[in-house]
């Protein structure tokens, strides 16, 4: 591939990114730091009430820890397991959560390549800019490839597919009014995440060997820092205010049995409010997100499906 289609490429990803992020993560939410909490405060602590499972994972959010994420989410069996099959490449959980998160390494590649900044920027220029009817379109096809997908994608729960739909319909309305089309945002943009991309020692051009050589819970610190710069850029250039929205999470419990329960999961996207149903489950005395915990059992080649998790409640 040329330069220039690299370059092209890479500029689409990262505007489809900007796009598609708010879908990561979504049930565990993510604010803005947190600084005045003491340490104590902020390490991960697991879920003890089913309305936990929701907001310990928002808190790790809140305090850019993607490793304590990844701890709190899974029973510590699980999460083992999960870390150990990071470090011969059998899974890249919870970057499966992640929209687009096979890009990532091309993304991280073209961020980290020299002069990036100022190249993507012109690639920008010449291909984006000012061409809103197109953005335009791009968006609306997006929402609508997006929902279709995830309405035949087996690996989605009913409950899921109609929370992530809720959740691209609000984020659509968000890119429809941005000023996506706008170089001097974009150049702020690229400029903030390529020195992000190089700040992680991660290396885009070997991306996998390295997530492997680093393991899991250094490679989501690392990376944490990259989406924490993201996110930020996102509200500072096109007004998507994560913060904002995502501080007025409110989980309530509505029904348990044993140790399955379901959460009604309310906050605000842009300027649509977004209400869906949560599954979460009880293993060994916490709770936990069942559709996390099934799709990190599948990243193993295990059985996985939420049925299956509130069946073996204590079998990680």
């Amino acid at each position: 591939m040329t330069r220039r289609n690299r370059l092209r490429r890479a500029t689409r990803h990262a505007l489809l990114l900007a796009f598609a992020l708010a879908l990561s993560w979504l049930a565990g939410c993510r604010p803005g730091t947190d600084a005045g909490k003491g340490a104590a405060e902020l390490r991960a602590r697991a879920a003890e009430r089913p309305v936990d499972a929701i907001y310990v994972l928002r808190d790790r959010l809140l305090a850019r820890d993607g490793a304590g994420f990844a701890r709190v989410a899974l029973p510590p069996a699980l999460h083992a397991q999960v870390e150990a099959a990071w470090r011969d490449g059998r899974s890249r959980w919870p970057l499966e959560e992640l929209p687009l998160d096979s890009d990532i390494p091309r993304m991280l590649a073209a961020l980290q390549e020299p002069d990036a900044a100022r190249s993507l920027t012109a690639s920008f220029q010449r291909h984006i800019a000012g061409a809103d009817g197109d953005i335009d379109q791009a968006v609306r096809t997006l929402v609508v490839f997006g929902s279709s997908y995830i309405e035949t994608d087996p690996d989605y729960t009913p409950e899921e597919r109609e929370h992530v739909d809720q959740a691209m319909t609000a984020l659509g309305d968000w890119a429809l009014a941005a000023p996506l089309s706008d170089p001097k945002h974009a150049q702020h943009l690229f400029a903030a995440l390529a020195a992000a991309a190089t700040h992680t020692g991660i290396d885009g051009r070997r991306a996998h060997a390295d997530l492997a050589r680093l393991g899991m819970t250094t490679s989501l610190s690392r990376l944490s820092r990259f989406y924490s710069t993201l996110l930020a850029q996102l509200r500072l250039q096109y007004g998507l205010d994560f913060d904002a929205s995502l501080r007025s999470v409110n989980a309530s419990l509505q029904q348990q049995t044993g140790d399955s329960a379901r959460l009604r999961l309310q906050y605000r996207l842009g300027t649509a409010s977004i209400d869906a149903i949560v599954p979460v489950v009880r293993i060994d005395g916490h709770w936990y997100l069942a559709d996390y915990v099934a799709r990190a059992r599948r990243a193993l080649g295990g059985p996985g499906t939420p049925t299956n998790v509130a069946a073996n409640p204590g079998k990680p």
